[in-house]
């Protein structure tokens, strides 16, 4: 799917889940309602500013009010986002149910937004109407589970009529199917109700079968409604969105409208907290909701206890800062990094020790949380900004230890001069701006350009100051494709052909292996990829030393060695047609006659012991994944991997058993039987 608003969003099967910020909307924020009604637009727009500083992708933007003239008021919104840049630059969802105001609203917005929504509640032939005017305006659309006879509140219901969109949109109407974003209902679960006791675990299981039989389609959903049955225990309602996100997004959901200031980490909810919420999120027992509601309390208790909400200040230093990182809590952070500096510094540290070591131990952690889909975007920028703050509190010491170095006749000749910025797109710098700060400590001049940098502007200034190395970071997806393009805008450019400046790459989705397939063949001279920031001293000293000419020849030689097995995985040796016609299995049917079967058509299997098929499992993958070579069970016994094989090998039977005993998975199949004929070389 790609969408864009003065830039582009594409989302795809590699994309993290996409954001869409939920403050501008009249029915879901009073704030933003008094602003509207009251006709204080331009304090409206730092609503809308402000989810995009926290990690909004995309901005629903709602004005059905009673009190309001709805197509006025989305008209005049719209019109002055587009007059923020720094708003401007994300996709816009415009959410009505009333047409007159999507159209109006389709008629203001630049790029490409999302339509919220259409249904067949009014009829086949309003829904493909609206369908038509929204693909002629370009535009991507959600599509509603709901239909001539209501809204879909079962998976059957949910399947029956996103199958029925979907067809009606693709086949008839045209619509491409990447630009359909099914709602399938996300209904409040834990009413006392048992008819809604099903209600998370039907969208759950309708999104994993929408991804899996309606090519292309996205899914959405409106999260805050499935914890509404605990409106005014924000604790219990924050557990909720965050365990239900976390099933979903596993089942293939792409996208929600979310605030982001209630989900919290997964793997930080109390251990009983979560246990309950998972058993009412999937329906696990039948007692969920009375267990849930038994600690309800104690759990809004506990989060107005400041004793209990601050219990992790009485951890040790380094462990104080972790939690605020991951957390994303700046209350304490300055002091707690001016602990950790004089605690380094009593042992001989350096301010730069603090960074390169608490603080990117908390990062790290972060990363691999968001990476297990454990976190979320904006939970990553709050992170990010309490990093900077972190990093800020130590620049006078480090400028001062500079000063002290200089003055005691040290060397801090400069080692050399890069510029380095967050690539056009990508607003994200925390990354970035560590790196700028370790370079800096290591006499290293560094020219910070900052984020959303065009290419022409990236050379351009390192031209001007005659950059010896180049550096781009980025933390979505999208920043890849931007940092190959800028990798061939310096192959063309014979300033940075002939001289070989080095193009070092950096970031939370780049990798050695996307460095050395996708971007380094776009230009001749050094192209490396910097994990972190504290390998980024390294990599320079190499580039620009001594022993630069065996740094690079080593690194080309891993980098084909990368390029080599990558395209390996990918050739599949092929046997001529008329030889594999040649080799097909000699059948005499004539001494054979087929055994009848019981049944022919399509049968589906249901509810599986999984303890069952546990010993069906074919474990060799799993090594894969985890980069370990040889098939199971002899890797156990590998010489050179083994003891790493048996250690997350271990891990996995622990995590196995609890799916098994905890009857997290629920394991269906389909088989079909049909008659056949060969005729020739064809199947019948």
């Amino acid at each position: 799917m790609l969408l864009s608003g003065l830039e582009p969003l594409v989302i795809d099967s590699s994309s993290l889940f996409v954001n869409i910020g939920e403050r501008t909307n009249v029915t879901g924020s009073k704030a933003f309602a008094r602003m509207i009604l009251n006709g204080q637009y331009e304090e409206a727009l730092a609503v809308a500013r402000q989810q995009v500083e926290n990690g909004a992708q995309v901005v629903d933007v709602n004005m059905d009010e009673a009190m309001l003239d709805s197509q006025a008021a989305m008209v005049r919104f719209l019109n002055l986002m587009a007059g923020e840049p720094d708003i401007a630059r994300v996709p816009v969802m415009i959410d009505s149910s009333k047409w007159a105001v999507i159209e109006a609203g389709l008629k203001c917005i630049q790029g490409k937004g999302i339509v919220n929504s259409i249904s067949m509640k009014e009829g086949v032939d309003e829904f493909k109407r609206q369908a038509k005017l929204i693909k002629r305006y370009g535009a991507a659309t959600v599509v509603m589970a709901f239909d001539e006879k209501g809204q879909a509140d079962t998976y059957e219901r949910k399947v029956e009529i996103c199958e029925r969109a979907y067809r009606i949109l693709v086949d008839e109407v045209g619509f491409p199917p990447e630009d359909i974003i099914f709602d399938p209902n996300i209904f409040a679960i834990a009413t006392g109700i048992e008819e809604h006791n099903n209600y998370a675990v039907d969208f759950i299981n309708a999104t994993r079968w929408i991804k899996q039989n309606l090519p292309g389609a996205k899914v959405s959903g409106g999260v805050s409604n499935v914890s509404f049955s605990f409106r005014g225990n924000e604790p219990v309602r924050e557990a909720i969105h965050t365990v239900f996100l976390y099933h979903a997004i596993q089942a293939g959901m792409d996208m929600g409208i979310v605030n982001a200031g209630m989900i919290g980490v997964y793997d930080d909810l109390d251990a009983e907290l979560r246990e309950r919420v998972e058993d009412v999120v999937l329906n696990r027992r039948p007692d969920a909701t009375e267990r849930l509601l038994d600690i309800a309390e104690s759990v809004k208790g506990a989060a107005k206890d400041d004793s209990t909400r601050n219990a992790w200040r009485a951890l040790p230093v380094r462990e104080r800062l972790k939690h605020a990182l991951v957390h994303g809590i700046n209350e304490h952070i300055t002091e707690d990094t001016e602990e950790m500096w004089q605690a380094l510094r009593a042992d001989g540290g350096r301010p730069l020790h603090v960074i390169e070591g608490p603080l990117m131990d908390g990062m790290n952690v972060v990363g691999d949380l968001f990476g297990q889909g454990k976190m979320f975007l904006p939970q990553v920028v709050k992170s990010a900004r309490v990093m900077k703050q972190a990093v800020a509190h130590l620049v006078p010491y480090i400028e001062e230890e500079k000063r002290q170095l200089q003055a005691a006749g040290g060397d801090v000749k400069s080692k050399g001069k890069i510029v380095i910025a967050t690539v056009k797109g990508d607003v994200h710098d925390i990354g970035k701006n560590i790196v700028t700060v370790v370079l800096q400590c290591n006499n290293f001049d560094v020219v910070n350009m900052g984020v959303m940098v065009p290419c022409h502007e990236i050379l351009a200034k390192a031209k001007e100051v005659g950059a010896d190395i180049v550096g781009l970071s980025g933390l979505i997806t999208p920043s890849l494709e931007e940092m190959q393009y800028v990798a061939g805008e310096m192959e063309k450019d014979p300033h940075f052909r002939e001289r070989g400046i080095p193009l070092l790459i950096g970031g939370a989705t780049c990798s050695r292996v996307h460095t050395a397939v996708k971007i380094a063949p776009n230009y001749s001279g050094p192209v490396v990829y910097v994990p972190d920031a504290s390998r980024s001293v390294g990599v320079a000293q190499s580039l620009l030393g001594d022993g630069k000419d065996s740094y690079l020849t080593e690194l080309r030689t891993d980098y084909d060695n990368v390029r080599t097995q990558h395209a390996n995985k990918k050739q599949v040796p092929l046997w001529p047609l008329a030889k594999a016609r040649a080799n097909k299995a000699p059948l005499d049917w004539s001494a054979y006659a087929p055994v009848a079967p019981k049944f022919t058509g399509r049968r589906v299997f249901k509810n599986f012991d999984l303890a069952e098929l546990e010993k069906y499992i074919d474990w060799s993958p799993f090594f894969q994944t985890w980069d370990l070579a040889g098939s199971y069970p002899a890797i156990l016994d590998d010489e050179v991997v083994g003891e790493q094989a048996k250690r997350v090998f271990a891990d996995a039977q622990a995590m196995l058993k609890k799916i098994v005993e905890g009857r997290w998975l629920t394991a269906n199949a389909v088989v079909g039987l049909y008659p056949a004929n060969a005729v020739n070389d064809d199947d019948i």
